[in-house]
């Protein structure tokens, strides 16, 4: 499991992770595709799905938090940062758990650099009991 380092003015603690299997495939993704970021909107469908795309092809704006930033590369290794960012919208839901970013079969959205490979990320959450309400 890597934690996120913390982005959130005034927190101290991480707000997001990556499962071990959904580090080694961004790692193959970052391969493929080169420096990635995950955005998290609160649609439906495919919108509920964490998405993955190349670094700067989705646009964030003062509508979306940065929630953490990785870095996936192994130690000794050049970096390789991959940003988390969710709507705002979405975050007001969400305020007050963990999320981690995991990887299961079954194939995701068409937009997301996993679909086809044969997989797609999903979140797993859990409570923070001591997370403020995000304002």
């Amino acid at each position: 499991m890597l934690d996120a380092d913390v982005t959130i003015p005034g927190e101290t603690r991480s707000r997001v992770a990556l499962a071990d299997d959904s580090l080694d495939l961004l790692r193959r993704l970052w391969e493929q595709h080169g420096p990635l970021m995950f955005h998290q909107s609160g649609g439906c469908c495919d919108g509920s799905s964490p998405m993955c795309f190349p670094a700067g092809e989705l646009l964030t704006t003062d509508r979306d938090v940065l929630l953490g930033r990785f870095d996936l590369a192994p130690a000794g290794d050049a970096p390789q940062p991959l940003e988390f960012w969710m709507s705002t919208e979405q975050f007001a839901y969400w305020s007050h758990t963990h999320l981690t970013v995991d990887v299961v079969p079954g194939r995701g959205a068409g937009f997301s650099v996993e679909a086809p490979e044969g997989v797609r990320f999903v979140i797993r959450s859990r409570l923070m009991e001591d997370a403020d309400p995000f304002v």
